[in-house]
């Protein structure tokens, strides 16, 4: 996907979920009254306040833990040389200790900025291939993935609340109280709220493409490190079954990886005919091989990352 592409259609779908959720409240602000406004404002105030203390909740639910310079300067050095190529404040370098290999970015304005890596990454990939996911999180970074996602998410969340509270009151009012109006409003704001839904995860694949190639950009032969490096989790982690099931109460926050750990069985169909020891450039080259079916298409629109084959084929563009 072309820059130029990739930028329009990612103001477009903004463009897209800002807009009908203006046209839409503001349809129901005419057609139920302003005590609705009081809603809307306690899910922007929860969604701000999360927002501020997410990055606490995760560390303690990742059990993530700040790594010193002293204890890993190696990896130290190469966050802070991509942050100084990326052009933004060196983050804090955090660990997670689940076995299965991701990396996040998070951070709010009271925690700061953060890039985190899982032991099992570390124990996975090559440090050349840690250097290009390390360039992927520091994309989301550069461009405040973390804040735009924050501000697309509440506006769904808003509409769903809209329609659970109005549902339930119009089971307490009788049709000539309005109980039938509040009903449709009720239906009609959860059928919005899966509209955005489906935007939002658009949105959040775009982001994702976004971040790979600024990957590409700050990493030399960033292209073939960051595939060699997706291949490897994405195989790594569909190995894991039994951890997966372990880590499902983790997938709140399943977004901020680099890549989903549910899709990693599906993702890694392509990869069925490779042994465990095969070589890095052999997984890529299998997954390029395989053919994007309908199936995966379906499956990629209620995902947060873009299917694995369509994303190493953009990288593969770069290189």
């Amino acid at each position: 996907m072309g820059l130029w592409k990739l930028r329009f259609s990612m103001i477009g779908t903004l463009a897209v979920i800002i807009g009908l959720s203006t046209l839409f409240f503001t349809v129901i602000l005419a057609l139920a009254g302003v005590n609705l406004l009081l809603l809307p404002f306690i899910v922007v105030i929860f969604n701000i306040v999360q927002w501020l203390i997410a990055p606490y909740l995760i560390d303690a639910m990742y059990r993530v833990k700040e790594v010193k310079k002293s204890e890993d300067p190696e990896l130290h050095g190469m966050v802070e040389t991509l942050s100084r190529k990326s052009g933004i404040k060196t983050p804090r370098l955090m660990k997670a200790k689940i076995p299965i290999p991701n990396a996040f970015a998070y951070g709010s304005p009271i925690a700061g900025s953060r890039v985190a890596v899982t032991t099992g990454l570390l124990e996975t990939l090559e440090p050349e291939e840690v250097e290009a996911v390390i360039g992927h999180e520091l994309g989301h970074l550069k461009h405040r993935d973390v804040q735009v996602m924050m501000f697309v998410s509440i506006l769904p969340a808003i509409f769903y609340f809209i329609g659970f509270s109005m549902i339930l009151s119009s089971s307490y009012r009788r049709r000539d109280e309005g109980g039938g109006g509040a009903a449709l409003i009720g239906i009609a704001s959860i059928f919005l709220y899966w509209v955005l839904t489906m935007f939002t995860l658009y949105l959040s694949r775009l982001r994702e493409y976004f971040a790979d190639r600024h990957s590409a950009s700050i990493v030399e032969d960033g292209p073939r490190k960051l595939s060699e490096g997706l291949a490897k989790i994405v195989n790594s982690t569909s190995r894991m079954k039994k951890t997966r099931r372990d880590t499902n109460s983790l997938n709140s926050f399943k977004a901020l990886f680099i890549s989903d750990p549910d899709r990693a069985e599906l993702d890694s169909a392509s990869m069925r005919q490779v042994g465990a020891r095969a070589t890095d450039r052999k997984l890529v080259e299998e997954v390029l091989r395989k053919k994007v079916t309908s199936f995966d298409r379906v499956m990629e629109l209620f995902s947060t990352h873009p299917n694995i084959v369509k994303r190493l084929k953009a990288l593969q563009e770069l290189a």
